[in-house]
């Protein structure tokens, strides 16, 4: 295994760096009054600016999605979380479930576009019950003469608010054919919630949508499929973005409480030269460093094709979002009140983090799934 990025990889991570500056407002932090509209023109506006540093393209197409991505996205969770989890939902589920199984046509239309940051797209996965691996999904296309006809319902959609493209996952005529149905953002039958953030995630864009006899064109229709895969594997995909995405936490709450310790006096020196201090500084970088090396090993062997692909995606989700927790936690102690002001990078993390362990894969779910793994089922 070589994790050592080439010199485009750490072009990349410098032309992403260079969007942000100390004197540089984070982007996208909160949507409140201004409302949707207004979210959705600055995303884009980053979006183009990702995608001319690169970023978007990682995974895509003929780039395969290993350690260089993972680096990659651990730098922008850690400078801008939002607009993080606004750009993965784009490119790397959404632009990935069209390019894996979109048709040539809806390909050509659609990935260029999201690429390039001039459009961005949402996927509708979960309902509540929702299982991969079995046939109790709600949202159902029946046959039209004009193609499908659509209903169900989408609770907490990501980036659904400011999405061009959602892509709807439900079954085709009430059987166990499962398939993808493109909405977009002007279609009839679509119908957006009240924004519905969860904790820790205040400023991100998320409702529930739902879709009354919504039609949709064959054309843009990815399906149907047999069996249940496609849904599991785009699981897997959502869980290598919160994976990543939690490194960024760590590596966020880290640096604020270094920077803490060395700047805040305490009995005449600063906090960094107690040893306890110290001590749990160390205890902070050894968990970001293990959880590193963990998602980066379950990229690259997602990248080779390993027999063990699947799992090793489910540890690494695990163990670096319960990693997170914990290295957040730890921030926090030593910020003290400073800390638990609202906003604070590390209180945002200790809370992000919560969010992040219930998202895609929840931790529970992940461990009888390596468990399975483990006895071959």
């Amino acid at each position: 295994m070589n994790f050592d990025l080439g010199d485009r990889e750490k072009a990349i991570q410098e032309k992403v760096r260079a969007l942000f500056s100390d004197t540089c407002a984070e982007p996208l932090k909160g949507w409140g009054e201004e409302g949707a509209s207004a979210l959705r023109r600055e995303s884009l506006i980053w979006l183009n600016r990702l995608a001319h540093a690169g970023y978007l393209g990682l995974g895509l197409e003929d780039e395969p999605y290993g350690p260089a991505a993972v680096a990659a996205q651990q730098l922008l969770a850690a400078l801008s979380p939002a607009l993080y989890v606004c750009a993965e939902t784009s490119a790397r589920i959404f632009g990935r479930l069209m390019d894996a199984y979109g048709s040539p046509q809806l390909r050509s239309q659609v990935l260029p576009a999201i690429r390039h940051g001039e459009t961005m797209g949402a996927v509708a996965l979960s309902e509540p019950g929702f299982h991969e691996t079995r046939a109790d999904m709600g949202t159902v296309g029946s046959t039209a003469s004009e193609g499908f006809r659509v209903s169900g319902e989408k609770p907490q959609v990501m980036n659904a608010p400011i999405a061009d493209w959602i892509a709807v996952a439900g079954t085709v005529d009430n059987t166990d054919a499962a398939a993808f149905f493109l909405i977009s953002r002007h279609d009839q039958g679509l119908f957006m919630g009240q924004k519905s953030p969860p904790l820790g995630c205040e400023d991100l864009p998320m409702c529930a949508v739902t879709l009354e006899d919504c039609r949709v064109d064959p054309a843009y229709v990815i399906g149907p499929m047999d069996g249940r895969e496609v849904f599991t594997e785009v699981r897997i995909w959502e869980n290598q973005v919160l994976a990543a995405g939690a490194l960024g936490l760590m590596q966020r709450a880290l640096d604020t409480a270094v920077t803490h310790a060395k700047r805040h006096q305490s009995g005449g020196k600063p906090l960094i030269a107690y040893q306890e201090v110290g001590f749990t500084l160390a205890e902070m970088l050894t968990l970001l460093q293990t959880a590193q090396l963990l998602v980066y090993r379950a990229a690259w062997m997602w990248e080779t094709g390993g027999p063990e692909a699947q799992e090793l995606a489910y540890c690494a989700k695990v163990f670096s979002t319960e990693s997170a927790e914990e290295v957040a936690s730890k921030a926090l102690h030593i910020l003290g009140q400073t800390g638990f002001a609202h906003k604070n990078p590390a209180e945002g993390a200790y809370r992000n983090a919560k969010y992040l362990q219930v998202s895609g894969t929840a931790s529970a779910l992940s461990r009888m799934k390596i468990a399975d793994g483990l006895l071959g089922g």
